[in-house]
């Protein structure tokens, strides 16, 4: 890893499984340097995947193989900003599609417990109109969707 900074992600001995997932779903993602434990640890055995260097959409990240103890939550989740609705349901479906489940307001979350926003930028601007009117009803679209349907957010939006 050459970044000062870097999102540090627990798994439960997936982490490679993970960042291959990313790499193949998600623009600009690569998986990078592979590193085994040189020794016995807490959750593996010498010579297990100890952590993965790996990116999602040019964000560095480092998958940590430390066991069970710790779980991801919502407190930390990737907001991908997609263009339309073609690759809004790419997205959700690849992440929800593959043992993830679904959730409101454009949240889903992966089969490791990673939370993600698959975010329409035509929601970001509905919801931010300089009308008020028409950003609350958007807003109030968007409060009863799972995966957001951009058509419907933009008829809110017009009223």
């Amino acid at each position: 890893m050459t970044s000062k900074n870097t999102i540090c992600l627990w798994y439960d001995g997936t982490a490679l499984e993970a960042a291959r997932f990313y790499a193949e779903t998600f623009p600009d993602s690569s998986v990078g340097a592979v590193h085994r434990a040189p020794g016995d640890y807490p959750s593996g055995q010498q010579g297990d995947v100890l952590t993965v260097e790996f990116t999602v959409m040019g964000i560095p990240c480092i998958g940590l193989n430390g066991g069970p103890m710790f779980k991801h939550n919502e407190a930390f989740s990737f907001q991908v900003a997609t263009d339309d609705q073609e690759e809004t349901d790419r997205l959700w479906n690849a992440i929800v599609g593959n043992g993830g489940q679904e959730s409101a307001c454009g949240w889903c979350k992966d089969k490791w417990g990673l939370s993600w926003q698959i975010t329409p930028r035509a929601l970001i601007d509905a919801i931010s109109d300089p009308d008020p009117a028409a950003a609350k009803r958007a807003f109030e679209a968007m409060m009863q969707m799972g995966k957001i349907d951009i058509a419907a957010i933009e008829a809110a939006r017009r009223g």
